[in-house]
């Protein structure tokens, strides 16, 4: 070997291409955002596309295959958010390099290529590798791994193989599933001074940040029932996992993954940017690797198609996106958006292997620099925030800011904790953590509760595979295969599965179908939805057949299905209008299908002028009109179905073979259900059009029979109008009349009003009373328009500016009473609070308000207590 280092680049290949050498199929990586599967947001280890063949619901192509995949982990073991960027090897986003195995070889095979690619490819040093084993758990009746042991022991010395217990060394999937016990690799990249004071079987597992586990190979035999008994699998499966930055730390010769050349570019770039130099100070080295780190899972969520957002996935990348501008904007002191600079050279140092972050450069340049505009807005905002509660704490005589309070900036408003705590202490006040903390564990088990879910053990009830027969069926005969009873938000419902069903399970923005199962005695049971789960089609309903061996007839509703067919339909022709009127730019980038309306974001960089959504609308439906029947192809081979020039949408995964949806010149892969001709759509109108992200535009639609009942509305409401304006012949001119006759009107009143406010100003002034200090006091009682009180209080001030309170005590016409007072500003420098007074008084009439030192308004429930709320405030300038 040369004496040169491998390049990440090189290392990622050897990989792929040793493993190749041994019978394995190199595949894609999936996508980092998972779309289709509701027990996962996120790609989070390199086994996850190929859950459906570990747990036996889809046959696999290859039975051994191997890949680099885009990984992301934000919870669990090593990997807390707040604690990426300040050690040396745990990321958000890191490649997992691995090899599987689906029934094909097991434990020999893993262990001894493990070896020979780790020492006689790459040339790691075997006196610095380490391997542990299953030290076995005797309450579950598993006796340790001996048979891995006695493998590593034709590889390593007895003290370089070490027992693990079963948080280490026994994998599972979840609380129930597919599990077996894993042998992790460590290497020890000590000095040798270091090695030679303490042995590295001695570090393995503690934590050491230059002893550390870079492969875990998961030999899954056992599936975890939810009793928590195991049983043997009856095809044992090979997961191996890799920590590709890891690797290239320990090949580089490096103590750190950031000294690597997968992260030296872009620390590098961030020095440049930033005017900050690496290693130089600790806060900016963290800062600089926390954005390094970020950018990348930021950069290839939103090639994934995932937006930063409000909610689930969308809240993740959101947060993460704003960790980095948080330290950017503290420690590298950047006020303006800096993240979206670092794109270019991601994209130089990944592009290669990624393409889609290179195909997606506009888009994550342009999403990425809006959420940081706007972050960097919201932390304004909270430092202002910041800055009142602590003045407000310091005149209560308080040193200390309450929880409360810290969590409504960091949950309400985004503001980091870690920020609020920096700006407390350059104060000289402290925060109660401990009151943070509840709020953060109230929020918490608020959300757990509402995820939890409870399930029994699938139950058996025949052989079979799942077959979808919904693209030409609309019922089918079935059987159940297996069921079980599920508990989620205090609602138990069963999940069934049917060897035959018409029902298409939700998938692709596709809801679920509904329908119902029969069985032969008549019973009728509803399916209330349809879900996808492992890639099988799950059926929910209340309750189970009474018979559950009998051979059912599974319908599903066919309005339903029809009007859902129309409008996924007419997606496709207003994908392809979109482009044909605002450019070939515009690409998919999600979608919703129901039978009420449809939902397409695409991408396009500006707002949607009327005009062109009109051509656009006209485009599709004379698509619509020409009754143009659906051409369908199945299991077209991808490269096949690319050369038709099928539309197929980034971050989505797509088997080697797919299916095709043409309608003419619209072509598309698709797995939805759809119309057999166009004409069955109707007509399509758009709803609505609106921006959901930078670059990222939201059209909603309507077909078919929802297209008639809107314009029977739009009808009635015409002819409504008409009939008010008399029936005149030109509607819009007459209602164009009526409201310059209303202007007209409304400017004579509002003339009226003020000559009414100053007469009242000035009387109020002339009957006021000046009390011992040489306040003037003007007082206002009874029944007032509640804009009225606040402009007198205005106009008193004005007629008045000096040693004047306004003290007003109103209800309105329905009774609702309303508390007014003004100071003015020598009164307020003199140290009285308008807002305080209102507060006070406003206990009487069972309300409260507030408002700035020198006006302040509160309203209330009880206009009994208004004469005792008046006398309150009287009393202050008596």
């Amino acid at each position: 070997m040369s004496n040169k280092p491998l390049t990440a680049k090189e290392i990622r290949e050897s990989f792929k291409q040793f493993f190749k050498s041994k019978g394995h199929q190199i595949v894609p990586s999936a996508p980092m955002v998972i779309k289709d599967d509701p027990t996962l947001m996120f790609t989070n280890a390199g086994m996850n596309q190929f859950k459906d063949i570990i747990l036996g619901n889809k046959n696999p192509k290859w039975t051994r295959v191997t890949d680099s995949q885009k990984c992301l982990r934000v919870s669990g073991k090593h990997n807390d958010l707040e604690e990426v960027g300040h050690d040396t090897y745990h990321h958000t986003m890191f490649e997992m390099l691995g090899n599987w195995s689906f029934g094909d070889y097991f434990k020999r095979e893993a262990i001894d290529w493990a070896w020979e690619f780790l020492v006689d490819v790459l040339g790691l040093n075997p006196e610095h590798l380490y391997a542990t084993v299953f030290e076995g758990s005797p309450a579950e009746g598993l006796s340790r791994d001996d048979e891995a042991a006695s493998i590593w022991a034709q590889h390593l010395p007895s003290s370089h193989i070490i027992n693990g217990n079963k948080h280490d060394n026994f994998w599972e999937m979840g609380d129930t599933g597919p599990c077996g016990p894993c042998s992790e690799i460590h290497i020890d990249l000590r000095s040798d001074e270091e090695r030679a004071k303490v042995p590295g079987a001695e570090l393995v597992n503690k934590d050491h940040p230059q002893v550390i586990e870079i492969w875990n190979l998961v030999f899954m035999q056992f599936n975890r029932k939810a009793d928590q008994s195991l049983e043997p699998l009856p095809a044992k499966v090979i997961d191996t996992g890799m920590g590709f930055e890891r690797l290239c730390m320990a090949m580089q010769g490096k103590t750190s993954n950031y000294d690597t050349d997968v992260f030296t570019p872009m620390i590098s770039k961030i020095a440049e940017l930033s005017g900050k130099r690496y290693g130089t100070d600790d806060k900016v080295d963290v800062a600089m690797r926390v954005i390094a780190d970020h950018i990348r899972t930021i950069a290839f969520s939103i090639a994934d198609s995932q937006l930063p957002g409000n909610a689930k996935a969308g809240y993740v990348i959101r947060r993460i996106l704003r960790r980095a501008v948080r330290y950017a904007y503290t420690f590298l002191e950047q006020k303006e958006a800096f993240l979206y600079k670092l794109v270019d050279t991601l994209i130089d140092s990944m592009g290669e292997a990624y393409p889609e972050i290179s195909l997606q450069r506009e888009l994550i340049m342009r999403v990425t620099k809006e959420e940081e505009d706007s972050f960097l807005r919201t932390l304004d905002n909270g430092i202002r925030m910041l800055e009142a509660a602590i003045a407000a704490a310091r005149k209560d005589g308080k040193t200390e800011i309450s929880g409360e309070q810290a969590f409504v900036l960091y949950d309400t408003y985004g503001f980091p904790l870690d920020l609020t705590q920096l700006i407390l202490k350059e104060n000289g006040m402290t925060l109660d953590q401990a009151g943070f903390d509840k709020e953060m564990e109230a929020q918490k088990a608020r959300a757990r509760n509402a995820a939890a879910v409870e399930a029994t053990d699938w139950i058996q009830v025949s052989e079979g595979e799942p077959q979808f027969v919904g693209y030409d069926s609309m019922e089918a005969s079935a059987r159940i295969l297996r069921y079980r009873q599920v508990r989620q938000k205090s609602k138990e419902f069963y999940q069934i599965i049917l060897d035959r069903t018409p029902f298409y399970a939700e998938m692709g923005g596709q809801v679920g179908d509904r329908g119902t199962l029969t069985s032969p005695d008549g019973t009728v049971i509803e399916v209330f939805d349809t879900k996808r789960e492992n890639g099988v089609a799950v059926h929910l309903t209340n309750r189970l057949p009474a018979d559950v061996d009998a051979v059912l007839i599974a319908a599903i509703d066919k309005d339903a299905r029809m009007a859902t067919s129309c409008n996924h339909s007419a997606t496709h022709l207003l994908h392809e209008a979109l482009r044909e009127v605002l450019g070939s730019h515009v690409e998919q980038k999600g979608s919703f299908v129901s039978p009420e309306l449809l939902r397409f974001d695409f991408s396009h960089f500006q707002k949607v002028t009327p005009e062109e959504l009109r051509k656009v609308e006209h485009l599709a439906n004379r698509k619509v009109r020409e009754a143009i029947a659906r051409d369908e192809r199945r299991n077209v081979p991808i490269e096949e179905a690319r050369a038709m020039g099928a539309m197929a949408i980034f971050g989505e995964k797509y088997g080697d073979e797919v299916r095709v949806i043409r309608y003419g010149s619209s072509v598309e892969l698709c797995g939805g259900t759809h119309v057999d001709n166009t004409g069955n759509i109707g007509m399509i109108k758009i709803m609505s059009e609106s921006s959901i992200a930078a670059g990222i535009r939201r059209i909603e639609a309507i077909t078919g029979e929802k297209v008639e009942h809107t314009i029977d509305i739009m009808g009635d409401t015409l002819r409504e109008i008409g009939q008010m304006l008399h029936n005149a012949p030109d509607v819009v001119a007459a209602l164009k009349k009526s409201i310059e006759e209303n202007a007209e009107l409304r400017q004579q009143a509002d003339e009226y009003m003020k000559e009414r406010i100053a007469m009242m100003c000035q009387k109020l002034l002339d009957t006021a009373r000046v009390n011992s200090h040489g306040v003037k006091v003007v007082a206002m009682t009874g029944v007032r328009i509640p804009d009225m009180v606040k402009n007198v209080a205005f106009g008193v001030r004005a007629a008045s500016p000096e040693s004047t309170a306004f003290i007003g005590a109103t209800t309105d016409m329905a009774g609702k009473p309303l508390l007014t007072v003004m100071l003015t500003n020598d009164l307020v420098e003199e140290g009285m609070n308008a807002s305080a007074m209102v507060r006070d008084a406003a206990k009487a009439i069972k309300g409260g308000g507030g408002g700035q030192p020198g006006f302040a308004q509160a309203g209330g429930k009880d206009g009994d207590g208004i004469t005792q709320a008046f006398e309150a405030l009287m009393a202050v300038f008596s």
